[in-house]
């Protein structure tokens, strides 16, 4: 891509319509949370654009893309202080019956989601963008700065890990 003003913005444009679904959903199954996920795929694009803009070049922008919303989520999961509706509620947040329901009723993602929680981190990443995302090992291999051969054992031992969650539960 040449240091052009319209060549870098149809350029980014052309990669956001190809790619901001795929960011999204993402950023979506790393998190859990249809908010930051939007959040978090906006982040992505606006640094891609500065990075771009900056007159810097690109060779794999899908695989840029994914790095980029990688260390965003990774950033996130840093500074996310998780707590629980009931401590909260214990510190004086009220929740009404209609939105005790709600919260008590809403599904996360799906059933699969959820379950991919219980695999450890290393394992979730690689099973989500391999299957999810559908990125080629390669791919993989380019974002997390790891060995084709290492992404390759990770996913297998990721599956084994898998199906023996999926097999202690019921579907």
């Amino acid at each position: 891509m040449e240091n052009d003003p319209s060549q870098i913005k149809n350029k980014f444009l052309e990669s956001y319509d190809a790619h901001s679904d795929a960011i999204f959903r993402y950023c979506f199954f790393q998190t859990s949370n249809r908010e930051v996920a939007l959040d978090l795929s906006q982040d992505t694009f606006i640094k891609v654009w500065e990075y771009l803009a900056g007159g810097k070049q690109v060779d794999n922008i899908r695989a840029f893309l994914y790095t980029v919303a990688r260390n965003l989520i990774i950033d996130y999961r840093r500074k996310k202080k998780s707590v629980s509706l009931d401590k909260m509620m214990d510190e004086g947040f009220d929740v009404s019956h209609s939105e005790q329901e709600h919260l008590e009723n809403r599904i996360d993602g799906s059933n699969l989601v959820e379950r991919l929680e219980d695999l450890e981190e290393k394992y979730r990443d690689v099973l989500t963008m391999r299957y999810i995302d559908d990125l080629s090992i390669k791919e993989i291999a380019e974002i997390t700065g790891e060995s084709e051969n290492n992404i390759s054992v990770r996913i297998h031992r990721g599956l084994e890990k898998a199906k023996n969650i999926f097999g202690e539960q019921e579907v």
